[in-house]
């Protein structure tokens, strides 16, 4: 858990979905959709607005993402993972907008193909989720899989970019 430093907090809610964004000084670090409060007690944090500059945009760009006026973020991002966990988050980042692909599709893309449990479970410990488009990744049979706020949330995200039924399952 993130605990070690400060960290600057702001909440916000946009589409009925509460946000708990936390930034360092360099990006965003963690964010967390429709957690539990308590989740939080043990971080070091700083509250600021959201549209403090610590933030980085963050409310703006989920704003246009969720208002279909953005495909792509270019926030700033401060995310601690082990090398393994980074070339997945690094690899998700290439999934274009309104696309879908496998956790077996990543583990290929980062040379290890038969790694893709350990690509489900980097995807699951994604820090910044929407912004690292980790609800982009389905089984290899086209069912959804997981999503750690929730398949309900998963969805949503997935009928906004037009994935509208995982029968269109394809790969880059």
């Amino acid at each position: 858990m993130i605990n070690r430093e400060n960290l600057y907090h702001s909440s916000f809610d946009i589409v009925r979905i509460h946000f708990d964004a936390f930034s360092s000084r360099k990006g965003i670090s963690k964010l967390y959709l429709n957690a539990p409060h308590e989740k939080f007690k043990d971080i070091k944090k700083t509250k600021l607005h959201p549209d403090d500059p610590f933030m980085f945009n963050l409310y703006n760009e989920l704003e246009e993402y969720f208002n279909n006026q953005r495909k792509k973020f270019d926030i700033m991002i401060d995310i601690k993972g082990t090398p393994f966990q980074k070339r997945v988050w690094k690899q998700l980042q290439k999934i274009p907008f309104g696309k879908i692909v496998s956790y077996k599709y990543i583990a290929e893309k980062i040379r290890q193909p038969n790694a893709f449990r350990a690509v489900g479970n980097a995807n699951a410990l994604n820090p910044v989720a929407i912004i690292i488009p980790c609800h982009r990744v389905v089984n290899i049979n086209g069912n959804i899989g997981g999503y750690a706020a929730g398949l309900s949330i998963k969805e949503k995200l997935l009928e906004l970019e037009g994935c509208k039924s995982l029968d269109l399952f394809n790969s880059i």
